[in-house]
């Protein structure tokens, strides 16, 4: 009752001062600029507005009282505000925070800042993106390259998890953290091991669900003793779970909650008094002239998600320094993998773990057209997990091709005499190569790698055995014993390597076999090491301590795959560990902006006009690039840059029914 009654006191002597203005009383001497917004009419403007926001339930009643009492008090900036965006409610609400913070404050709004600020786009920085995005919050997303995706991008194999379907193939969650432990080795972190196969289940549901993916498949990866590791019945995983987690994101950039800085590059994490991390200083580069722009971004908290740091081979680079053996090895992860993140943390007193853990995956393929590039293609577990056996120069089998990482690579590595007896690489030493090769039944079961790696010329189609003996230049006779000898291991249940699962065996009519051929090379595929985490995905200092406001998830964090990640745990860490910092990332009310900026989106939904191909034929080129697929027209122009198979691939079908092409 007395906060009525003050209002109603402060109203109706407002109203006898502004009239006594207008009759030439004593206000007289109040410039005209300050006149015009003490008028009646601004505040009947601001009075409205504020009654219009509380009836619509976009503020509450305490907002409503106190934005009230700062009218009739006449605060000269709510004034302003009222004169010129007093009908238009939306404007007047997002431009609230801009005024007095107590004002703001009493509006129940923020100053603008993001709740976060998500440095990296492959699927961990994604995934923390979404989930808080999802929530009601507000993300400043940050990428230094020209695309999304990192290289989450590339990813083939799949990403596991211990379902209740899985159960089919005796698989527990037991199982699960027996075989991740197994191999991390010596530097297994159980509290991290944990948390990543604990929320696996979540992790794969929530892909399917939230973001679109279908991972109906199942697969066994070398290392694993069952079947978990889930990918699509069609395309490559990783591009699958890009595209849609991306579109899903990007969803959000008309809400205005979200903000996404591409071609810009975070060189320094700025603190508080406190130490904590409250904002980055950036460049953006211009990709037209070169051109930077620096500026300075601040919110209450920063998420790293910059990928590791397999692909920086200069001077001084953490390689160099921790793994200088491993220089002249060829890398499947993209030339942005340089360790950014680990230099940002570092640089406010983030602690450093598994630094020296860098895992050398025993395939990339070897391009013919180009095989000393140091860049390859990954070719992931799957490829040995449908059946594909290596054979070496020999024409010899040498391993269980469903062995760890770590195990295959080592095998493959001890080809070298000085390795085989020191157990070390020797920097100067040439990497030995090998043929992945494939039946006709085991192409079958990973058709669409299949097709992608032949698209790609890194996988030759052979129609017999002598012409795969061409193609591997071997007498028919060597490759015809050694085939020979893994039909009959099949039959028998083991081989000489403890090989006992055997998928995909060539046909016993060897001449008829239909093969598929590649040749492969122990390639740097991942870092185990990086930032110090806690469960949680907070970043530790040296002395375990949480650094306040700074967070890592995916491959710039160590310490969750200890000595080697088992294939399949990659993507599900990004997951894993973005959801859970996506979750905890503490959300400021903006309920009213939010619903005012829902409601304005539903008003402007419109209906989408039937195309056929005589539309679709106009748009043919780089910059106009709209495509049929299944009979939908679906304008790429954005996404060409996007693709993971690169802009050419998709640039090539502008104006076309691209629907054959996108099926192969």
């Amino acid at each position: 009752v007395r906060e009525v009654r003050e209002l109603t006191h402060l109203y109706w002597s407002t109203h006898e001062r502004l009239e006594k203005s207008d009759e030439g009383g004593s206000i007289d001497s109040i410039p005209s600029s300050s006149a015009a917004i003490d008028g009646v009419d601004v505040l009947d403007a601001a009075v409205g507005a504020v009654s219009s926001l509380a009836n619509q339930g976009l503020i509450d009643e305490s907002a409503e009282a106190k934005l009230i009492q700062q009218a009739f008090q006449r605060n000269p900036e709510l004034m302003v505000l009222s004169k010129h965006y007093g009908n238009d409610l939306r404007k007047f609400l997002n431009f609230l925070p801009n005024l007095d913070s107590q004002i703001a404050a009493a509006a129940g709004v923020d100053s603008g800042d993001p709740d976060a600020i998500v440095v990296g786009t492959g699927l961990a920085g994604l995934a923390a993106t979404l989930n808080i995005l999802d929530r009601g919050g507000r993300v400043t997303l940050i990428e230094k390259e020209h695309r999304m995706g990192g290289n989450s991008n590339k990813a083939s194999s799949g990403i596991n998890a211990c379902c209740p379907q899985n159960a089919t193939y005796g698989d527990d969650l037991e199982t699960f953290m027996k075989d991740t432990t197994r191999s991390a080795g010596q530097s297994a972190r159980p509290h991290l091991i944990e948390t990543l196969v604990g929320n696996s289940e979540s992790a794969v549901q929530w892909l399917k669900d939230r973001v679109g993916v279908d991972l109906s498949m199942l697969a066994q990866l070398g290392g694993h003793g069952h079947k978990r590791t889930h990918r699509p019945s069609s395309g490559m995983v990783g591009a699958e779970v890009i595209y849609n987690i991306q579109r899903a994101v990007k969803s959000y950039e008309k809400t205005e909650n979200l903000k996404i800085l591409m071609d810009t590059r975070v060189v320094q994490l700025v603190r508080d008094e406190d130490g904590s991390v409250i904002g980055v200083e950036a460049v953006t580069t211009n990709p037209k002239d070169g051109d930077n722009t620096t500026q300075t971004l601040t919110a209450p908290n920063v998420v790293l998600a910059t990928g590791g740091f397999a692909s920086d081979r200069s001077p001084g680079s953490y390689l160099e320094h921790y793994r200088p053996e491993l220089m002249n090895m060829p890398a499947t992860a993209g030339e942005f993998s340089t360790g950014d993140g680990i230099t940002l943390g570092t640089s406010v007193g983030a602690g450093l773990v598994d630094m020296d853990k860098v895992q050398v995956h025993p395939t990339g393929w070897v391009d013919p057209k180009d095989p000393s590039n140091p860049g390859k293609v990954l070719s992931g577990e799957l490829m040995r997990g449908v059946g594909g056996i290596l054979i070496n120069q020999s024409g010899k089998r040498f391993c269980n091709e469903l062995g760890t990482r770590a195990y295959v690579t080592d095998k493959m590595l001890s080809h070298d005499s000085d390795y085989e007896q020191s157990k070390k690489w020797n920097v100067t030493s040439e990497v030995p190569t090998f043929s992945l090769v494939l039946s006709s039944s085991a192409a079958e079961s990973a058709k669409k790698h299949v097709d992608h790696y032949i698209n790609k010329g890194l996988l030759v189609k052979l129609e017999g055995l002598h012409a795969l003996a061409k193609w591997m230049d071997l007498p028919v006779y060597t490759v015809r014993d050694t085939l020979r000898e893994y039909q009959h291991d099949s039959t028998n249940g083991s081989d000489a390597w403890g090989k006992t699962s055997f998928s995909g065996v060539p046909q016993a009519d060897l001449a008829t076999e239909v093969f598929y051929a590649g040749t492969v090379t122990p390639v740097l595929h991942y870092c185990m090491g990086g930032l110090t985490i806690d469960k949680e995905g907070s970043v530790l200092d040296d002395d375990k301590n949480i650094i306040p406001g700074l967070h890592a998830a995916g491959e710039v964090s160590g310490g969750v795959h200890g000595d080697n990640r088992l294939g399949g745990n990659s993507l599900l860490e990004c997951t894993v560990f973005g959801t859970i910092v996506g979750k905890k990332i503490p959300i400021k009310p903006r309920q009213a902006i939010q619903q005012m900026n829902q409601n304005r989106n539903e008003k402007e939904q419109i209906q989408i006009p039937k195309m056929t191909m005589v539309d679709v034929e106009q748009h043919n080129s780089e910059g106009d690039c709209w495509i049929a697929i299944h009979d939908k027209v679906y304008d790429l122009t954005e996404f060409a840059e996007e693709h993971p198979a690169g802009p050419e691939s998709i640039i090539e079908l502008a104006g076309q029914d691209g629907t054959e092409d996108f099926a192969a």
